[in-house]
This record gives structure tokens, sequence and C-alpha cells, in this order.
């Protein structure tokens, strides 16, 4: 380890996942699913029949997410420049969706558990023996946790589908992300959630880059020297590898998930 490599560092590069593990979809079932021109413009994944129940389940959900990303296009320059998940980059799906009534939605909710129980009766009313004892049901007991859903919020949701983009936040973001998914689908808010992130391929796109830019477009320096753009996107931030880590450990409990990588094919002149 080098000096200046922190353990956490070294154990964020342990979680990773470049590949989906056998809790996700053939790939041949994705490939049925999702039209050729995004399978050649992204690298997708499916996790519990996700890519089946958007495309046949909500085909007009599905075409609006289509849409919006043939139409996702980003230049090196906005890689470059500093503003992370603040950047550009996000803005363009929300041009696509926000139109179309794709709203940033919370859900909250108590609680509400009747507690049923049987008790063993062995005398009658006036204490003598039964000669077969029996059981006898009791009041039930009403136990209410207030705000037991409060606060899980995702960026983008229509009808029955949850939509979310992350290009380059702490990757811990995913933990958010999948947690919401799994609250929003075992209430059955939504069906099917979709994440977009940066896909395997744009790791090594962006280490061929110029040097990272600030906001106004200067050379963005450190220690000074410029400092470069693949310094911006670090082991610890949302990409691919991050998120199929956690996928594979079935992170997205009850939702499907379907995933998109941006990759450089993704990327247009500057």
């Amino acid at each position: 380890m080098n000096d200046d490599e922190t353990f956490e560092d070294e154990v964020s590069r342990d979680e990773v996942a470049l590949s989906p593990n056998e809790a996700a979809d053939p790939q041949e079932i994705v490939a049925r699913m999702i039209p050729p021109d995004l399978l050649a413009k992204y690298e997708v994944h499916s996790y519990r029949s996700a890519a089946t129940i958007l495309a046949l389940s909500h085909e007009g959900l599905f075409e609006e997410l289509c849409d919006a990303l043939r139409d996702f296009a980003i230049t090196e320059t906005m890689i470059r420049t500093a503003g992370g998940n603040e950047s550009e980059i996000p803005k363009l799906l929300s041009a696509s969706l926000r139109p179309k009534e794709w709203r940033e939605t919370i859900i909250r909710g108590d609680l509400k558990v009747e507690k049923i129980a049987k008790r063993y009766v062995t005398t009658s009313k006036r204490g003598k023996p039964l000669a077969k004892p029996r059981y006898e049901k009791m009041e039930p007991e009403i136990i209410t946790r207030a705000k037991y859903l409060d606060g899980h919020k995702v960026d983008y949701v229509k009808g029955k589908v949850a939509f979310d983009l992350e290009w380059n936040s702490k990757d811990q973001t995913f933990d958010r992300d999948l947690y919401a998914f799994s609250a929003f689908a075992q209430t059955g808010v939504v069906d099917v959630g979709v994440l977009v992130t940066r896909g395997v391929e744009m790791t090594e796109f962006i280490k061929g880059l110029g040097p990272a830019l600030t906001k106004s477009g200067k050379i963005e320096m450190k220690d000074g020297t410029p400092r470069t753009t693949a310094a911006k996107y670090g082991a610890s931030t949302t990409w691919m590898g991050k998120l199929l880590y956690r996928l594979n450990a079935g992170r997205n409990g009850a939702c499907p998930v379907l995933v998109f990588g941006i990759t450089p094919r993704c990327v247009v002149e500057r």
C-alpha cells in the first residue's frame, strides 16, 4: 500500500464487481427486452426480471425512458468540469423527464400491527375444571409504529416506475437508492426501479481525458500541478462496479432493478 493510500481506499476497491452474478437475469432475456440501439449505447443489466416487467407491464413508461436514454449525450468537457452530481450531466435527463411528469417522490407511513393471540382455557367461568380444555381468542392488541416509513425519496417516479441517475456521488448513495427502491416496492408504490450510472468502460475512457476543469472552465490545479480528470472519479464514487457489487448481494431487496451503464458511446464531440 502506498503511503498516501488509506485503508478506506483499499477496502473500497475490494467492494467492486465488474460483472453480474447468478442473481442477475440472463443476458439473452435482457437482449430480448431492451431495444438494440440502447444495448449498443449502454451497459445493461437486469435483476429480478426488471427488464421484462418494465418492457411488458409498463410499456408507455418504458418508451419514455428509452427516448430519454436515446437523447442522452455528454461531452468530454462536461466530464472534465467540476460539479459532481450537480453538474450539467444529470440535468440532461431532467430536461427529458420532468416535462413528462416524472416527479421527485417521497413516501411516508405508519405501521399498524394487530397482535392476535389465543389463551388456553382449562376452567369454566365459575372456576370448575373443564373436561375438555380449549383455546379462546383474545381481544387483538394494536401496535402502531409511527413514521415506520419516513423520508424515502426517489428523484423520478411516474406510475409504478422509479428512476434515478448517479453520475459521481459517494458510492454509499447507492445504498440509499436501493433501500428507497425496496421500500417503494414493498409498499406497492412501484413495481420496478431503473438506475443509470457510469459504466465500466468509462473508467479507462476518463483516464485518457485532459486535466480537470473548474466550473469557470479553467484548468483545476492541485499542489501547483494540474489535477487529472480521473482524480475526480475515485474508487469510492458511483459507478457500475460499485452498483453491481450491491445488486449481486441483493441489496435491492424486493425491488426489481434495471441498470444502464453510461459508456464512451454516450460521449459526443466536445
